[in-house]
């Protein structure tokens, strides 16, 4: 069965909604910052900072997922955003919030 654009946006959107779900209770976790005391390495710090890590990764992905779903809304979705060419819809069925085509991604011009 072919995906099509509305089954990826669904799909996007519940991706979204799980993200956001995830960023709003890691940032409520890491609203207080743990102790730096004498202890270096103190297994609460270093939970902290990789949570801080984790945090940005998936607001980036977040965000991503949000420009693909505006260009759903405004009828770009599939076009690079480099060259200006149609994405091939192979390569938008493994990744559905890519923004350019193989052959920008392979010059450099990746997302």
């Amino acid at each position: 069965m072919a995906v099509t654009t509305k089954n990826k946006k669904a799909i996007l959107q519940r991706e979204l909604d799980e993200l956001l779900a995830q960023i709003s209770a890691l940032e409520k976790s890491l609203a207080e910052k743990p102790d730096y005391g004498l202890g270096k390495g103190a297994p609460s710090v270093t939970r902290w900072e990789l949570d801080q890590a984790l945090l940005q990764r998936l607001k980036k992905r977040a965000e991503s997922i949000e420009h693909t779903l505006s260009q759903m809304a405004e009828s770009a979705y599939g076009t690079c955003e480099q060259c200006g060419k149609p994405i091939h819809p192979d390569r938008l069925a493994v990744l559905p919030n890519t923004r350019v085509c193989i052959r920008c991604a392979r010059e450099g011009k990746d997302e």
